[in-house]
């Protein structure tokens, strides 16, 4: 038995939770499929997804005063 220099892993799609090869041969790691990738990147366009906000900035304030 020889082993590959780099194995390769299988992971959960991030979108559909089906299996996904986590290796250079797969274009769209970590995604499963092109259509995954399309449409976590549609879900990120349209601001789906987004990073909370720690504060939300004072509206009469432009900047720091000094």
């Amino acid at each position: 038995m020889t082993l590959s220099p780099h194995p390769h892993r299988v992971v959960r799609c991030p979108r559909c939770g089906g299996d996904s090869l986590y290796a250079p041969d797969n274009p769209h790691r970590p995604f499963c499929s092109e259509r995954c990738r399309q449409i976590d990147f549609g879900a990120w366009a349209s601001e789906q997804f987004a990073l909370p906000q720690r504060d939300a900035p004072d509206p009469g304030h432009d900047g720091p005063i000094g």
